[in-house]
């Protein structure tokens, strides 16, 4: 984007620095990265004299077992993850809809539902469904015990999510579309969805991304996700700070694989954007 094309208020914003400016960003850039290679090492030293790279800790990674067990938390973890988030989609719409309906008790309905599921922790959810159905004689499975109180909270975010992207598409292009007699209905399928979704892809990948490290409270009702998994392998090896590190990894190579296909997906549909 050139400078020619920005207004005021935007170039002063967005318009390179000058070269003192330039060079203080350079500075500061170099100073950040020291101080986190000072703190890295520091870490490092902590955990060497404390005996935490003995290979005693270690050697638990060499035992194929180990490996499939935590591959089965992977998959209950993605299995969770994919379940609230299509629901969380699908929900969030619904909401979206219902918020922006013209008939008001729908509308206020639907508000008090988002501001609601927005306000309550997710685990409070879980510890809900956990014990209260099962007082009605309702027997959920610990996949549905995660996913439905993990997919509430996402739906209700993506509903004002897609109500933002919705807003944000110019009201001279549904204007057009009544003009030439399109319904309520093809207005949306036709112009503002298929803009709306092209601008909230980001917020949307964002908030898989939260769905991902939302599964981990599966903990409260022994499903079986990573970090459950993680937790016996801990139990049962005496291996606290190793295992834990390679469960981190394994979440930021998930999130990692997420960011990446949201770029690929971003290419695709020819969006300029970074996440």
């Amino acid at each position: 984007m050139s400078s020619h094309s920005l207004s005021p208020t935007e170039a002063a914003l967005f318009e390179a620095g000058g070269p003192r400016t330039r060079r203080r960003i350079a500075l500061g850039t170099a100073v950040a990265a020291l101080a986190l290679v000072a703190l890295l090492a520091w870490v490092g030293y902590r955990l060497y004299i404390n005996g935490q790279f003995d290979p005693m800790y270690w050697e638990l990674f060499a035992d194929p077992k180990v490996w499939g067990f935590l591959g089965m938390g992977l998959v209950g973890t993605l299995r969770a993850a994919f379940g609230a988030g299509v629901i969380g989609l699908v929900c969030g719409l619904v909401l979206m809809f219902g918020r922006m309906s013209g008939f008001a008790p729908i509308r206020w309905l639907a508000t008090a539902v988002i501001e609601f599921v927005r306000g309550t922790p997710t685990l409070l959810f879980i510890y809900f469904f956990f014990l209260v159905p099962a007082q009605f004689g309702i027997h959920l499975s610990t996949y549905w015990m995660v996913v439905i109180p993990v997919a509430s909270y996402a739906s209700a975010v993506l509903a004002e999510v897609f109500r933002s992207g919705v807003e944000a598409v110019p009201l001279g292009q549904k204007e057009a579309a009544y003009s030439l007699g399109l319904t309520r209905w093809q207005i949306y399928r036709s112009v503002i969805l298929p803009q709306m979704f092209r601008i909230v892809v980001p917020t949307m990948v964002a908030q898989l991304v939260v769905v991902v490290k939302d599964t981990t409270f599966g903990y409260v009702v022994t499903y079986p996700e990573m970090m459950q998994n993680t937790k016996v392998v801990i139990a049962n090896y005496n291996s606290l700070l190793p295992v834990y590190l390679v469960t981190s990894i394994i979440y930021v190579l998930i999130n990692y694989a997420i960011s990446w296909f949201a770029r690929w997906l971003s290419k695709r549909m020819g969006l300029d954007f970074k996440v």
